[in-house]
């Protein structure tokens, strides 16, 4: 790497001039801070090491400089005097590391190479996500509906800030979606964002995914590891389903979130991290609070800006241009003017309840493209269920419309009343799913576009498991 070192001691500005070349680098050595910044205003550098202590200008504020010039470059402060509070100020500045006074040429040593690692793990990071971008493009909320339009709103509102938000829909709705575009118009764009699924971790495997392991800390436990929280370092880590997470992590999470400070599994010491946190739930975590299943206190720290996302059947609007948009990704040489999909077929659409919102909508595309091949989807390239009287969006209905009472009513002239709330459609359309597979939930939760997961926790909802299988 190109270094710049940075310390008004004489002998030890000798010994980097003769010892950090053997290291593979190649130094600018300065013996003040502002000829450090004289140096960085002339040239480029992959790491500062810099010493806290300096007359004229502080080892902080040659990295605060440094980063101004170019936030990408990585610092190493040395000091004499080892507190706290200078070590965390240096790390808020985006410092990689801190060393005190005095230290070993070896110990170093290997921090630079550390620091190696991590500049070729960015790059590497940065050319994946340019080849993405190129296929797949910049994440998009797709929808006028008013309220998409809020959606898109409020995410340009809290996407510069560094609040922790909560993201809250039906499962399907796009959450991750969301949590990405917040991610990419953030100031942090240009950093890692990880996502998790909490509720896809095994329980006794969270601590470590988090917050990382030593070697030896657990059975099993053969290497060092990083959390996910580490690896997410200056960028943004997003928390799925975080109504899964247990009570035991809710406290530390918590811990993590306001102090930003993360414990290994194993480890004796803390260490600091920079992770914006986003998270997302299907449940409603004020009532699991009530019923004692989520922390209050946790519940406050991470809905400090909350995001709701609208259910599918609540913008059946937007439905044509979402269709229109996967369809776009599916035939990427389809031209803009082919016809996509027959009137009646996409009205159908546009009247069908969508329990399992877009991530359903996009499995019935998908269904109906390799049908058709080619063409315009038809109404006979749906799946069978659209064809079915009785379900919301057969052929021949009219769109549900609210009753008075609150609840939904579906008009047509070919059939009469089917439910009368938007749960009662919901829970028709997985019934009808498990009666068309025999019973098998997993092959059900497939069509309707929603996880098994889901499909047991709306059986239990309705009081129907033991009558569904």
């Amino acid at each position: 790497m190109k270094l710049l070192y940075a310390d008004d001691e004489a002998h030890l500005q000798q010994l980097m001039s003769l010892e950090l070349p053997r290291f593979g680098h190649e130094v600018t050595v300065c013996p003040d801070g502002l000829t450090a910044v004289a140096a960085l205003e002339r040239n480029s550098y992959d790491c500062l090491i810099v010493d806290l202590d300096m007359p004229g200008m502080s080892g902080i504020q040659v990295i605060a400089k440094a980063k101004e010039l170019d936030p990408a470059v990585e610092a190493v402060v040395l000091t004499g005097k080892s507190t706290m509070d200078s070590a965390i100020a240096a790390v808020k500045l985006g410092a990689f590391d801190y060393m005190s006074k005095p230290f070993k040429m070896a110990d170093l040593g290997a921090m630079l190479q550390r620091v190696a690692e991590r500049r070729e793990w960015l790059n590497k990071y940065r050319a994946l996500k340019m080849r993405l971008e190129r296929v797949e493009g910049k994440t998009q909320l797709i929808g006028d509906s008013v309220p998409m339009q809020r959606v898109r709103s409020m995410v340009k509102r809290v996407a510069p800030t560094e609040s922790t938000v909560l993201i809250l829909g039906e499962t399907g709705t796009g959450k991750e979606l969301v949590a990405r575009s917040i991610h990419e118009q953030s100031l942090r764009a240009e950093k890692p964002f990880v996502a998790v699924n909490c509720g896809a971790l095994p329980e006794n495997l969270i601590e470590s995914e988090l917050f990382g392991h030593r070697k030896g800390a657990f059975t099993g436990a053969d290497e060092h590891r990083q959390g996910l929280f580490e690896v997410a370092d200056g960028g943004t880590l997003f928390l799925d389903e975080i109504g899964e997470l247990p009570k035991s992590m809710q406290a530390k999470l918590l811990r993590v979130l306001e102090c930003g400070e993360v414990r290994r599994v194993g480890d004796n010491s803390p260490f600091v991290v920079d992770v914006r946190v986003l998270c997302a739930t299907h449940r409603n975590l004020e009532q699991m609070v009530i019923d004692g299943e989520f922390r209050q206190d946790l519940l406050f720290r991470i809905n400090t800006f909350e995001v709701s996302l609208p259910a599918l059947r609540e913008r059946s609007s937007d439905v044509p241009a979402l269709v229109k948009y996967l369809l776009a990704r599916m035939r990427p040489t389809a031209k803009p003017d082919d016809a996509l999909v027959v009137p009646e077929a996409m009205r159908v659409l546009e009247q069908y309840a969508w329990p399992g919102n877009v991530r359903e909508l996009a499995n019935v595309i998908e269904h109906a493209a390799i049908l058709c091949e080619t063409g315009p989807i038809e109404l006979e390239h749906l799946p069978s269920r659209f064809n079915k009287p009785g379900i919301a969006g057969s052929a021949g209905s009219s769109t549900a419309a609210a009753s008075p009472g609150g609840g939904s009513a579906i008009k047509g002239p070919h059939f009469k009343l089917a439910a009368s709330t938007l749960r009662e459609l919901e829970m028709q359309a997985i019934h009808e799913a498990l009666e068309r597979h025999k019973g098998n939930k997993p092959k059900a939760a497939e069509e309707l576009g929603i996880s098994l997961k889901t499909l047991y926790n709306k059986l239990n909802q309705a009081g129907g498991l033991e009558q569904a299988g």
